[in-house]
């Protein structure tokens, strides 16, 4: 009896333990919680950071501060996926030490142990950061900004600083960071970016300890309007080549900067061009091309980077942007958490009208998210409701949908309750520009630069406009015409956005559509 009725508690425990893991986190039940985008359990979250994959995970380490849900002392947070669509928390990877607090950087597979951290058998993962070292700011000193190492040969669950740090000392700036490696085969070096105040800076290493200056770029290009952070420099197939060329690559770098963002604050700017191991050179300015080319046009994708150590067989630059802007990223109404990250990205360099564009598209994994899939029905019309399939009242749910505008000069898509809260994307045709407006689309008055319009130029007019569009409790995501012009937003409404609504000045036609009712990561 005595050993039946301990089998009877044994049962009746795991019973409870495996009830408890098929209900939602209720940590992930808080109001404006994002359902299938990353954020973190508790507290205050910015940038991706580390991004790498290893023996079947995705790792995404972040700036995270575990003590309040503002910015604070910077650590490196730390998550884990098979997919890039359901992530397990872990514990934090990296803490401050006497050299400073951990601020932005990324991650490699050393996988012929250049460093000597592990065996070419068993190679570690390392990981190169910024130390900012916050009492030498406060006494006045520039070079309180330096970078250092850490390697883990146990898939990333634990770190090891380098003995030897910093690994590359300050030169004299005050804003001296946010490194990004890459291996290049054809030097064999490592090649570390890193955002020096209005330009970057590229460096070279045999073992990822001993660094080589080699050369700077950009102070004369792109967009100055406020600081350069989180480069990343990608080789990427070249779509424009053809004949001898193709099969060719070219450079692209990603250069985030805050603010001086095509519609306020913080946002990421790129460059196309070659680099040759030693130099990044763009490609020329060409005729009626802007400044700036922009990744994203919303003002809630900053300081995005790419995973490195891809699985094998994936040629894709996969990549993913903290979900928010520093206008009012410490001031958005969340509670016990701040911040989220977009959904991941597949970046392409797609042949354009001028040559060579930066698109981003939704990564193929979030199809895994569909439970229940609604074909739009095509139409000519001023207006219809496009209502959600079932489930969509959850608030939940990714749009395509497929438009002939013809002589329309107004077109506007909302996302809204049944409360009038909406946020509404336009084709404005008048003033040829996409407008995104979001002044009332819920909780807007935390601060005075959140309502403001945000717009993107309208390409030459075509035929068609194609819109893919990721709706969260707290974010809309747009990718117009496979990504060419993407708009990423977050929004506060009082209750979920379900429905949505299309409407025209002119008779407009809906070629096709779908709508997809989408399921909790976080839930059973």
């Amino acid at each position: 009896m005595k050993s039946l009725s301990k089998l009877a508690l044994l049962f009746a425990a795991l019973t409870l333990v495996a009830a408890r893991a098929a209900q939602p986190d209720p940590a992930y039940s808080e109001p404006f919680r994002p359902q299938f985008h990353f954020s973190p359990p508790q507290a205050w979250m910015n940038d991706p950071n580390g991004m790498v994959y290893f023996d079947g995970e995705y790792h995404l380490f972040y700036q995270y501060n575990p003590y309040a849900n503002v910015w604070g002392p910077m650590h490196w947070g730390h998550a884990v996926s098979p997919d890039l669509v359901h992530w397990d928390n872990l514990p934090i990877a990296l803490f401050p030490d006497r050299h400073g607090t951990i601020f932005s950087g990324s991650a490699v597979v050393d996988r012929d142990d250049t460093t000597g951290f592990g065996t070419k058998e068993s190679p570690p993962l390392v990981a190169m950061f910024t130390y900012h070292d916050h009492l030498a700011e406060k006494l006045g000193r520039t070079d309180f900004q330096t970078q250092g190492i850490a390697y883990s040969t146990n898939r990333g669950r634990d770190w090891t600083k380098y003995a030897g740090n910093p690994v590359i000392p300050n030169p004299g700036s005050r804003d001296f960071r946010d490194p990004k490696l890459i291996w290049y085969a054809p030097t064999h070096s490592w090649i570390v970016t890193l955002a020096v105040h209005d330009h970057v800076a590229f460096y070279s290493s045999p073992d990822l300890k001993t660094w080589t200056h080699e050369s700077d770029f950009g102070r004369d290009l792109g967009a100055h309007g406020g600081t350069w952070e989180c480069p990343d420099l990608l080789d990427m197939p070249d779509a424009a080549a053809g004949g001898a060329d193709a099969g060719t690559h070219r450079a692209v770098l990603l250069v985030s900067i805050n603010p001086g963002g095509p519609n306020g604050g913080s946002a990421t700017q790129y460059f196309i061009g070659r680099f040759d191991g030693h130099r990044f050179s763009a490609e020329p300015q060409r005729p009626g091309d802007a400044t700036a080319h922009w990744l994203d046009y919303g003002t809630d994708d900053y300081a995005g980077s790419t995973w490195s150590g891809g699985k094998g067989g994936d040629e894709r630059q996969l990549f993913l942007g903290w979900m928010s802007n520093w206008q009012y990223g410490n001031a958005v109404p969340t509670t016990r958490w701040r911040s989220a990250m977009t959904i991941p990205r597949e970046l392409r360099l797609v042949a354009g009208a001028r040559g060579p564009e930066l698109h981003s598209i939704p990564v193929a994994e979030l199809a895994a998210l569909r439970a229940v899939s609604t074909n739009i029905a095509g139409a000519v019309t001023r207006r219809v409701e496009l209502i959600p399939p079932a489930g969509g009242a959850t608030g939940l749910w990714e749009l395509e949908l497929k438009l002939e505008t013809r002589k329309a000069a107004m077109v506007e898509l909302s996302f809204a309750n049944a409360a009038g809260e909406q946020t509404v994307f336009r084709l404005n045709a008048r003033e040829q520009r996409y407008e995104l407006d979001r002044s009332k689309s819920g909780a807007v008055d935390f601060n005075p630069v959140f309502s403001a319009l945000q717009t993107a130029p309208l390409p030459a007019r075509a035929a068609t406009v194609r819109i893919h569009a990721y709706v969260d409790r707290s974010s809309v995501e747009l990718f117009l015409d496979d990504g060419a012009t993407v708009f990423t937003t977050i929004v506060f409404p009082g209750a979920p956005y379900d429905k949505i609504v299309l409407s025209a000045d002119r008779d407009i036609a809906i070629a096709s559509g779908t709508v997809h009712a989408l399921r909790s990561i976080w839930g059973p």
